[in-house]
């Protein structure tokens, strides 16, 4: 059975597009519960920048549709619709692109730090759904060791800037300074707190903190010593604010036109930085078009994150290389999974019809000595150990590479070793 990872990612698709394949995080637990009526295992990893299914599937061509079904059924679209840049891996191509994005690889933003997380949270909710077997859940649980290792044993995450602190660094650029700016975090999850947090370490002067959930915007405004406010009166510190970083999980925009238009009537003439780092997005796109509106969303940062890459690429080729150790771990792990309980099932299989055999021919061969008994049942079992010895080491030889999957379905099948007579 291969594994399979389909998805888009911002390296091929704007946001405008992945924006119609997330995943809210209220609805993973549905859609992983979903995605068992599907494939035999999966795995959702859905982010600002990726959207990724993970299966394990019976085969390729019925699995890679029958995901492409899933993501169709889901979102409530045409198969026609999906006519999107989606990218499939299989095999050890998948477990490598796995490796890669937990270790931040393959973040917009090299070595970011944020995406191990959701990789540990992504495996947590498919297996709180049951959604994970034996190989996807190993698969899983070594690419966030993976991503633990390359960053304690390199340099990857040193001085690295997440999607958050980014969207930070475009504001300071926008001010020249955050000192005396009053900005305005608009949803107080996991994108908030790291927004808040980074607007907190880079001094900025007055953080106020929004959110549909009072208590959460209250707890992490305390967290970086700065002040809540109703969501309610999102408009009016839209017209007070000198940058708003908006990243909410809402499923349509929380900061329309018309509300941009309010607040830019009562600035007189100061302009307004608007950073929208939620997928699907917060801000209405239209208000980019006003004068006086700085409009950025996810797709904007990759300016902000170029300058680092340099500095990390060195640091990369060492987490490339320990992921190339990594790969054929795994790989071993699941091409062995099959070849023991196979061979031991082929020896019971060959002992059985021995015994069966000499159970038959025994008494027809009238008194017989101990001795000529035993001399017998040696002669036949080592004729037996002769006849399984060739394919037993052709199985141990094979089970560790690709011919593994191919070598025990065919041992399996020509010795009737899954219950057919």
């Amino acid at each position: 059975m291969p594994i399979l990872v389909l998805g888009l990612s911002h390296k091929e698709t704007p946001v405008v597009l992945r924006e119609r394949l997330a995943f809210r995080a209220d609805d993973l637990p549905a859609a992983l519960r979903a995605l068992r009526d599907y494939v035999s295992e999966g795995a959702i990893l859905s982010t600002c920048n990726r959207t990724e299914v993970y299966a394990l599937v019976g085969h390729r061509d019925t699995g890679l549709r029958a995901v492409r079904r899933f993501l169709a059924d889901w979102h409530h679209l045409q198969p026609s619709d999906l006519a999107l840049p989606l990218y499939e891996r299989w095999q050890e191509e998948a477990v490598r692109h796995l490796f890669r994005v937990a270790s931040g690889l393959d973040s917009m933003i090299l070595g970011e730090p944020q995406i191990l997380g959701q990789v540990k949270r992504a495996r947590e909710a498919a297996l709180a759904c049951e959604s994970l077997g034996a190989v996807l859940e190993r698969l899983v649980r070594q690419a966030v060791e993976v991503g633990k290792r390359a960053r304690t044993q390199t340099g990857i995450s040193r001085n690295a800037v997440s999607v958050p602190s980014a969207a930070v660094e475009l504001a300071r650029r926008s001010l020249g300074s955050l000192q005396q700016a009053r900005m305005l975090v608009v949803g107080a999850g996991e994108m908030g707190k790291l927004a808040a947090l980074a607007l907190a370490d880079q001094g900025a002067g007055e953080v106020i903190v929004t959110s549909r959930s009072p208590a959460n915007a209250r707890r992490l405004a305390d967290a970086v010593r700065g002040a809540p406010v109703a969501f309610a009166a999102l408009p009016d510190e839209l017209a007070r604010a000198d940058v708003v970083l908006s990243c909410t999980s809402a499923p349509v925009y929380v900061i329309g036109l018309e509300m941009v238009q309010r607040a830019m009537g009562s600035r007189r003439g100061r302009p307004l930085a608007l950073i929208d780092i939620a997928v699907p997005r917060d801000v209405d796109p239209r208000a980019r078009e006003m004068d006086g509106v700085y409009l950025y969303n996810v797709d904007d940062l990759e300016a902000v994150c170029a300058a680092n890459l340099e500095l990390r690429r060195a640091e990369a080729a060492q987490v490339e290389a320990i992921i190339e150790r990594e790969v054929p771990r795994f790989m071993q792990w699941w091409d062995t999974l099959d070849v023991v309980p196979t061979i031991a099932a082929l020896v019971d299989r060959a002992e059985a019809i021995r015994q069966a055999e000499l159970a038959r021919a025994l008494p027809r061969l009238g008194e017989l000595s101990e001795r000529q008994r035993s001399t017998i049942n040696a002669l036949t079992a080592a004729i037996v150990q002769k006849m399984l010895h060739q394919p037993i080491a052709r199985l141990k030889d094979h089970g560790e590479g690709e011919d593994g999957r191919l070598f025990v379905p065919a041992v399996r099948e020509l010795f009737q070793l899954d219950g057919r007579q």
